[in-house]
């Protein structure tokens, strides 16, 4: 069927604020939609109140609506639009999550959808209704001859209670209409039961849980499908899941394609999918199906389908190539499969199942340590922030690349002296998922625990564990040798297993420069394969490549062909993490955006699959690979570019800066001596002594008795911080010496040899930062924000007003004229962020971190001007400040909200201080400062202010 010419503009709902459960791969997939609606001639509106995303960016649609996720900005928005004489036709709801779907879905009761003419796209309400109520589900596929659990739902404390009695222990609790698993879990027991099953029913929007059996143990896989209105269907991929059921599958290793799914078992998925697609009701789009296997017998188990595009889907588009969420956009809008182009080939038909000759690895992103004493075990409920995706011709390259790129100070699984060697720890660890159990089963196998012992307590299939077995078995045969005499073919196999080079000096006990050195001098080098869809049967257009190791290494067959164009290479910001997320990534693609405006040609480097950036539209190149120094280093060598883009990427870039000036590579932008000028609290202390700018007394030390020392002429209360980190790690607030000699203690515990700041604590300080875009002289200041939370809530923690509201003219020329000596003197060329503490009318400079920051993005979308476009073309030396003329639209307040999840972590006490716990942000438009919402929000500022 062709395109519907009664559908001349949709409304797309987004997923609000990041959480956990609901990250940015739905800003991936909403700003894919709506690029593709819009090639249709199709004008796309849209309403998300994330201010963090490109999907709210002015480049993504014709009309954007940064307002709170409810009905009434719903009916708001369709009324202006009729107004306008421009009525809205239709809404696609699917491409925002959880929370887009519930809000359509309530939109629809209330009748608004039907009211104003607008027909729901891309989904079916019948069907949504059918794989969100776990019952009708439930009784839906016995219907069709699907095998489900055994299990029913219960609507009340007491019909719960009654199920679990007919069914027996172990059991599953899960909650209907929620995401990410929230609200359910594994009973073991009859005292664990009650408590469950009454956290289940308040978790539920609608009160409802399906109690049914357990299968535990049991193996996972997802199928991820598009299905157009005729009924035809493709299998984007199959995903297998690493990890057994018990685990969240956000929470889980995931490996595409499926590595020990037999063929007859799959054609029985195939089937089976179909069979439950056709079932639910009647839609076309992306949809996903989960499915569970008894190794034992082999019995095939429906847990889930989900019409809609989800996590999955974002990841099974960046492992074959496939867009998902652009096909399923132009499905929702009358397109059959078989009228489309495959973007990827440009020639081929969009109706085809891709193959892929690679194997990908998922490995999550965890951040535990922000929530002191929450539960870290893994079970039903998500609890990842990211996760990074390795690709590799094999399933341990993959897997070892996916590790370097989780940022969480590993070389990859192993070999880096960062074992753990207690056996009784290791095996609690294997039975009780955590977020290292990866690690530990590493571990395991090299304190020499035997297969069958792993294998009965992780329930992880035989084929996976032998793949880490191996791993051992070839570092054994390595550790034989001293670096010279290693044989070029162990060398090679290794660098084939995804071993990096510091992980093999580690093995030799030599340095990792001259590991590099040893490959280059045997002629094994890394070569760069492209992701094409189809296991290069046809030739894609799409340039978006990954590397690896030829066996034949004389005839290197390297697909990455370098132009003599002149290149700029961005450094994306890995996995999201609190602290560093998807404002980062909204930086990396107006960065990439502007040095193309400029004449360059594009180079990204991200490891990300949930974000813009790793779309292979974005940047003329896409080298979907860790942001680690070899991976970066080799694609540097061989690429040639003019410098390298460090600014945009967080604090994963910006530690890549002394490594690339070491090396002799180029920064675009502000000079690797500024950023360390900004990182090293000495130098930066004098800087400001010299410029006259006043801070809060502090001192550097590196053991707990210096730390005593000096906090006598400091004085308490005292802020503690390690050096060279983002989003407040291990930050604190101390008020005794007792309190500061074992925060101390701990941080060298956690971050050995490293400099740690104390600073005098301003009790009772306003808090404001400023940010800026320089060209090494002139600066122009962006915005300046006020914080309503007083000083000692970390500024990602806090709400946040844009422009100020409560600091008097003088303070507000202090701030300015500060931010601009400080950006001057360090000849900052691109975004500077300054934050400082006001107190008795006198403005403390906190620190200066001369990069994009977390409110740019903000500042961008609330005064409606590309910032980080202008930055950019600052840093590559194209424009001057003085080329830009600003016109902000400032009108009223824009306020920043805090966006926690700490429904997952129900153990944690909720108090802010200086280390960030936030996950996401929202924005929120106020005319005046007599508004309930910030009255109400000033009133409380006190409130949650702890250490």
């Amino acid at each position: 069927m062709p395109k519907n010419p009664n559908i001349k503009s949709v409304l797309i709902i987004g997923s609000g604020p990041i959480i956990i459960g609901q990250a940015c791969e739905f800003d991936y997939s909403g700003s894919q939609a709506a690029r593709s609606l819009r090639e249709e001639g199709i004008e796309v509106v849209l309403i998300n109140s994330n201010p963090a995303t490109i999907m709210t960016d002015p480049i993504s649609a014709d009309h954007v609506y940064l307002l709170p996720l409810e009905k009434k900005s719903l009916v708001e928005i369709l009324e202006k639009h009729q107004a306008m004489g421009r009525p809205i036709d239709a809404v696609l709801p699917t491409m925002g999550g959880q929370t887009a779907l519930n809000l359509a879905i309530d939109a629809d009761k209330a009748g608004i959808w039907k009211k104003y003419n607008v027909d729901i796209i891309g989904v079916d309400i019948k069907a949504i209704e059918t794989t969100e109520d776990r019952e009708k589900f439930r009784l839906k596929m016995i219907e069709l001859g699907v095998n489900v659990c055994k299990g029913r739902t219960a609507r009340s404390f007491l019909e719960g209670k009654e199920i679990a009695q007919e069914i027996g222990f172990p059991l599953v609790i899960r909650p209907s209409y929620t995401l990410g698993g929230t609200g359910g879990g594994f009973v073991h027991t009859e005292a664990e039961f009650d408590k469950a099953l009454n956290n289940g029913l308040h978790a539920s929007p609608v009160h409802e849980v399906l109690v049914e059996q357990s299968a535990l143990g049991w193996k996972e896989y997802e199928l991820e499908l598009l299905r157009d209105s005729k009924g035809n269907f493709i299998i984007i991929c199959s995903i297998e899941n690493f990890d057994p059921m018990g685990v969240h599958t956000g929470d889980s290793i995931t490996v595409a394609p499926a590595m020990t799914l037999p063929d007859t078992l799959y054609q029985q998925m195939r089937d089976l999918s179909r069979k439950m697609m056709d079932g639910i009701g009647k839609f076309a789009g992306g949809c996903n199906v989960q499915f569970s296997v008894n190794p034992a017998d082999d019995q095939i188990i429906a847990i889930e389908i989900n019409p809609r595009v989800s996590r999955s889907s974002a990841l099974a588009s960046k492992a074959t190539g496939y867009p998902i969420a652009k096909i399923a956009a132009k499905m929702a809008i009358g397109y059959d499969l078989d009228e489309l182009i495959n973007p990827i080939t440009g020639t081929t038909s969009a109706f085809f199942e891709p193959s892929i000759d690679y194997v990908i690895v998922k490995v999550p992103r965890w951040n535990f340590d922000k929530f002191q004493g929450s539960d870290r075990s893994l079970g039903l409920q998500m609890k990842s922030v990211g996760e990074a995706m390795g690709i590799g011709r094999n399933f341990q390259e993959a897997l070892q690349k996916a590790c370097q790129s989780l940022e969480i100070r590993r070389n990859g699984l192993g070999a880096d002296g960062r074992e753990l060697r207690d056996q009784e720890q290791i095996k609690y660890s294997l039975e009780h998922p955590s977020w290292d159990r990866l690690f530990h089963i590493y571990d395991a196998f090299k304190i020499g625990l035997s297969f069958k012992t792993i294998q009965n307590l992780t329930k992880i299939d035989p084929w996976f564990l032998r793949q880490i077995e191996e791993l051992i078995e070839l570092e054994h045969q390595i550790e034989k040798f001293e670096l010279d005499e290693l044989p070029k073919d162990l060398l090679l196999t290794a660098k084939q297993k995804g071993y990096a080079d510091r992980q093999i000096a580690h093995l030799l006990g030599t340095k990792e420069s001259k590991v590099y050195d040893r490959r280059k001098e045997l002629g094994i080098k890394r070569i760069y394969k492209c992701v094409d869809t189809c296991a290069a049967e046809f030739e894609a257009k799409t340039p978006y490549y990954y590397s690896t190791f030829n066996s034949s290494q004389e005839t290197p067959d390297n697909e990455s062909i370098v132009s003599d164009r002149k290149k700029v290479v961005v450094l994306g910001s890995g996995p999201n993490r609190i602290g560093q997320g998807i404002e980062f990534d909204y930086s990396c693609v107006h960065g990439v955006l502007a040095a193309k405006e400029s004449g360059y040609e594009t180079i990204m480097i991200n490891c990300n699959p949930e974000t813009v950036s790793t779309d292979p539209d974005i940047s003329d190149k896409l080298y979907f690979e860790p942001v680690f120094w070899e991976h970066v280093f080799d694609i540097i060598e061989h690429e040639k570019p003019e410098g390298v883009i460090v600014q945009l990427g967080g604090q994963t870039a910006l530690k890549m800066a002394e490594k690339l000036e070491k090396y002799g590579v180029k920064i675009i932008g502000t000079s690797y001596d500024s950023l360390d000028w900004a990182e090293d609290r000495g130098r930066f202390s004098s800087l400001l002594e010299e410029l006259e700018i006043p801070y809060p007394k502090f001192g550097t030390v590196r053991t707990s008795d210096a730390a005593v020392e000096l906090s006598r002429s400091l004085g308490f209360p005292l802020l503690v911080r390690p050096s060279y980190v983002l989003g407040g790690q291990s930050m604190k607030i101390v008020i005794n010496e007792k309190e500061l000699e074992q925060h101390v203690v701990k941080i060298l515990h956690d971050i050995p040899d490293n400099n740690i700041l104390l600073d005098h604590f301003l009790e009772g300080a306003l808090e404001a930062e400023a940010d800026a875009i320089c060209d090494g002289e002139d600066s122009y200041i962006i915005g300046v924000m006020e914080h309503i939370e007083p000083a000692g809530i970390h500024s990602g923690d806090s709400h946040a007003a844009l422009p100020h509201f409560d600091l008097t003219d003088d303070e507000v020329r202090q701030i300015e004229d500060h931010t601009r000596k400080i950006a001057k003197a360090m000849s900052v060329k691109g975004l500077i962020n300054v934050q400082f503490a006001i107190k008795n009318g006198v403005v403390y400079v906190i620190e200066a971190n001369p990069r994009a920051s977390r409110t740019v993005p903000f500042i961008c979308k609330a005064y409606q001007e590309p910032y980080v476009n202008y930055a950019t073309k600052l840093m590559l030396g194209a424009k001057k400040v003085s080329d830009f003329t600003f016109n902000p639209v400032k009108k009223g307040w824009a306020i920043k909200i805090p966006v926690f999840s700490f429904n997952k972590f129900p153990n944690v006490n909720k108090e802010l201080g200086p280390e960030m716990k936030s996950t996401g942000e929202a924005i929120y438009f106020i005319d005046d400062l007599q508004d309930d919402f910030f009255q109400k929000i000033y009133g409380e500022r006190n409130l949650y202010l702890s250490r």
